[in-house]
């Protein structure tokens, strides 16, 4: 049997750590992956020395994918292979402009959704049954396979807090939050690590850069798992990356969170952001309870083989099997968008 071919469309730096455990399975298996960066937000040079990436349209239509894995929200319709949508993050109830969960935003590009946990399983077989152009199958989200190994996880002699922020002007928690954080970093009570997402606009960055010290890092990378390892509380937003934390069992202190729900510590006054955090280094048992019950709800999968189960999911498909019921849409000014942006219009 010939190897099947695989193909990772990404256009975010972090979809690298959200496939890269997808790879590991493939390669081990004697199959193919290739690599198509599409637009500017995405670097290059985050690749690894044996990934293979594919420069142009043309190249992606002369690999000839089996299975396309997407962790953003759109793909073209003109590449081949079957496209499965194994989302960039969790559901963290952000509303796109017309005031739905983008989360369950269909836009008639994915002919599979690997869905994460019953929260979301139940909403897109819903979903499916009402609009019959895709399947769905809960597998875990690939990402998380690694967050599970914590065998070489480093701990210092201090509490460690990662603020983790999103880039949204309405929803950031990052300039509310900066006088109070360099203030708490100063006292040196405890080690702060601070990640923000790609689009975070450059004067924030630098503001926080600002404050680096031997209390306080500022670390900018494709891989926010070893940084969920090491810490012991999460200081956020509305970012999903909260939902990651939230898998090890570890609380998560929110600001302004747009949904904030029982699991989490949500303030919306700077002051109290100190005693919030003490709270939640506390571990207390009322909390670590609720966080249990999101975990059975969200990601109920610890076992690292989210992407096994990916994978099955795909030749399932690929085999005839699950396959849905109606012809994806034909979306003619979305493939007329796509076609414009990445500059192909051969047939």
């Amino acid at each position: 049997m010939s190897a099947k071919r695989y193909l990772f469309y990404i256009s975010q730096n972090y979809s690298y750590a959200i496939l890269r455990p997808l790879q590991n399975i493939i390669l081990a298996r004697g199959d193919q992956v290739a690599w198509f960066l599409e637009g500017k937000e995405v670097n290059a040079s985050y690749l690894l020395a044996n990934e293979i990436q594919l420069k142009s349209v043309n190249a992606v239509q002369q690999y000839k994918a089996d299975v396309v894995f997407i962790p953003g929200n759109v793909v073209p319709s003109f590449i081949s292979g079957i496209k499965v949508g194994v989302f960039h993050g969790f559901n963290s109830g952000k509303l796109n402009r017309r005031g739905f969960e983008d989360h369950f935003n269909i836009r008639g590009c994915f002919d599979l959704y690997c869905t994460q946990g019953p929260n979301t399983t139940l909403p897109f077989i819903e979903l499916a049954k009402q609009h019959q152009h895709f399947s769905v199958k809960q597998t875990g989200w690939p990402a998380l396979d690694p967050l599970f190994d914590l065998t070489n996880v480093s701990k210092g002699a201090k509490p460690i807090i990662l603020m983790c922020s999103t880039f949204s002007r309405a929803l950031t928690c990052a300039p509310h939050l900066f006088e109070t954080v360099k203030r708490l970093s100063e006292s040196g009570k405890w080690q702060w690590l601070i990640q923000f997402h790609p689009k975070m606009p450059k004067e924030i960055i630098e503001q926080y850069k600002s404050l680096e010290s031997g209390s306080l890092s500022f670390i900018e990378t494709d891989n926010v798992i070893p940084l969920l390892q090491q810490a012991d509380v999460m200081v956020c937003d509305t970012s999903s990356v909260l939902m990651m934390f939230l898998m090890l069992n570890k609380p998560v202190v929110t600001f302004n969170n747009i949904s904030p729900q029982d699991y989490m510590v949500d303030i919306n006054d700077e002051d109290k952001l100190e005693e919030s955090i003490e709270y939640a280094l506390s571990y207390p048992a009322e909390l670590k309870a609720k966080v249990e019950c999101f975990i059975k709800d969200t990601h109920p999968y610890v076992d690292g083989e989210s992407s096994q189960r990916v994978l099955a999911a795909a030749d399932e498909l690929l085999a005839g099997q699950n396959v849905a019921v109606k012809n994806k849409p034909l979306n003619l000014l979305r493939r007329f968008k796509m076609r414009k942006k990445l500059k192909y219009w051969q047939l």
